[in-house]
């Protein structure tokens, strides 16, 4: 009987992190949008500067977007893959539209922190999978975030 119960949390431990990776492709899809809001919309003294920032967060995203997918369907999970499941799982909000230069820099500090707590549940999650790779892939993203965080931080003073 020890070996079904085993299995049993096995397997809740497993969906628990096919949720948070999923919350996570969910999130960065919506920031993916949110940033090109940003990058399309920006105005201000600060056009020229934050234009060629957000088009670099962009693209930073979505390839941690790419990756993270990847990683779920490598360990036989399904991530999500259409705006409408997107917006049901994300815990990011979309951009209103109405942002001007220092609410889409705060904004964006505040994305990432709530994915960079995401992250660290996901390496927590897999860390009691014995899932080292998608630990480490989470950790990497995380410092990332981190140092994104630190100089957008900056940027407001």
């Amino acid at each position: 009987m020890a070996k079904a119960d085993s299995k049993s949390a096995s397997k809740a431990s497993k969906t628990s992190l096919e949720q948070v990776l999923n919350e996570q492709v969910a999130n960065l899809n919506v920031l993916y949008v949110k940033i090109h809001n940003y990058h399309w919309y920006v105005k201000g003294e600060n056009f020229f500067t934050l234009h060629v920032k957000f088009e670099e967060l962009y693209n930073d995203v979505t390839e941690k977007m790419d990756a993270i997918a990847e990683r779920l369907l490598t360990i036989k999970g399904s991530p999500a893959a259409t705006m409408k499941e997107y917006l049901e799982i994300a815990t990011i909000q979309e951009a209103s539209g109405k942002e001007d230069e220092r609410a889409m820099v705060q904004a964006l500090v505040e994305d990432f922190a709530t994915l960079s707590e995401s992250f660290q549940e996901g390496i927590e999650l897999a860390d009691k999978e014995g899932d080292e790779a998608t630990a480490d892939l989470l950790t990497g993203f995380k410092g990332d975030l981190e140092k994104h965080m630190w100089m957008l931080r900056t940027y407001l003073g």
